[in-house]
């Protein structure tokens, strides 16, 4: 793994800014919180992002949802059934958020929540991630022989239920949400076989 200092100052800008709106959206994070977390100067950040403020949420965005998809994918492929490679999705995500302390939830949903209808640059790459993330499952199960439609429906259940689930968790401080949510999609999943 590399140290922050091996990292780009660009990627240190951008994965600071993903961190600080995973855990307080878009309103509350400001630019100088952000050059001040990736050890940047205010100037690199305008420098990498003359867009400002939005431009970078859109890259932040990108970054948690390719983050995410990383442990998605990894979780998913653990297991040859599908229904059991969700179970031990949702206890990774459980794990990780007790970890966190409870405070690396989702790491696009406050931002996406306070884009909506307001910041559509912001709204559309949250919208392009959660698709990501549903492809990532319906491919998943159409490989194990899922029917591309079936595969499709089941992959929106699947990312809205954790999504969900992730927010009750965090909100709750229990794993239980996710546990819960991990068996009855998978109970979904095998009613489908």
């Amino acid at each position: 793994m590399k140290t922050k200092h091996e990292i780009g100052t660009r990627d240190r800008i951008v994965r600071a800014t993903a961190r600080l709106m995973q855990r307080q959206g878009y309103e509350a994070t400001g630019l100088k919180q952000i050059s001040q977390e990736a050890e940047a100067t205010l100037g690199s950040v305008y420098h990498f992002f003359p867009g400002g403020k939005a431009e970078l949420a859109v890259a932040a965005v990108h970054h948690g949802g390719v983050e995410f998809a990383e442990l998605l994918r990894e979780s998913l492929e653990r297991a040859e059934d599908p229904a059991e490679a969700i179970v031990l999705c949702t206890g990774e995500l459980a794990r990780g958020l007790r970890e966190s302390g409870w405070l690396d939830g989702c790491p696009i949903t406050t931002t996406a929540l306070e884009s909506a209808g307001r910041f559509p640059e912001i709204q559309r790459a949250a919208e392009e991630v959660f698709a990501g993330w549903r492809e990532l499952v319906g491919g998943r199960l159409r490989r194990t022989g899922f029917p591309a439609e079936v595969a499709e429906e089941l992959a929106h259940t699947v990312i809205n239920t954790l999504e969900g689930a992730e927010m009750s968790a965090q909100v709750a401080q229990s794993e239980t949400p996710l546990h819960l949510a991990g068996r009855h999609l998978a109970k979904l999943i095998a009613a489908y076989r």
